[in-house]
């Protein structure tokens, strides 16, 4: 059991990594993409922000610092 504790975490560190590199959101901004962007999550990145700017308003306030920050 241990061994899969340590390989999934791994997985999410690797995970997070790639969201980094690729432009997504910061992983700081998945719990939101998940609620309020569920159904485009699969679209591309263009919509995600563009979903996530869409209900800005209701954003957690990690989420919207980091769209903030990132000039969105």
């Amino acid at each position: 059991m241990l061994k899969s504790v340590v390989t999934l975490a791994a997985m999410l560190l690797l995970v997070s990594a790639a969201q980094a590199q690729s432009g997504r959101p910061d992983p700081g901004c998945g719990r939101d993409v998940s609620r309020f962007c569920r159904a485009v999550m699969d679209q591309g990145d263009g919509v995600i922000l563009a979903c996530l700017q869409k209900n800005r308003a209701r954003l957690s306030k990690a989420c919207a610092k980091v769209l903030t920050d990132n000039g969105q």
